[in-house]
């Protein structure tokens, strides 16, 4: 039973993450639909989001495994 609630912890953390870039790429998707001239500024900005989307996550990987409980 020991470090199981950190584990489900990380599980419930990964919804953010995860519901967040689905909304940064269909955000995407949705601003090159309509523009598609604006596509490289659009794509830069969104790499940038899903980086720290991301970064998010690997930094609750970390804790999750770091801090006893």
């Amino acid at each position: 039973m020991e470090g199981s609630a950190n584990l489900i912890g990380l599980g419930l953390a990964a919804i953010g993450p995860g519901v967040g870039i689905g909304l940064i790429f269909a955000a995407f998707i949705s601003g090159v639909a309509r523009q598609p001239e604006a596509q490289s500024r659009l794509q830069s900005i969104a790499i940038l989001g899903f980086v720290l989307a991301e970064a998010l996550y690997i930094i609750t990987l970390a804790l999750a495994f770091v801090l006893p409980l």
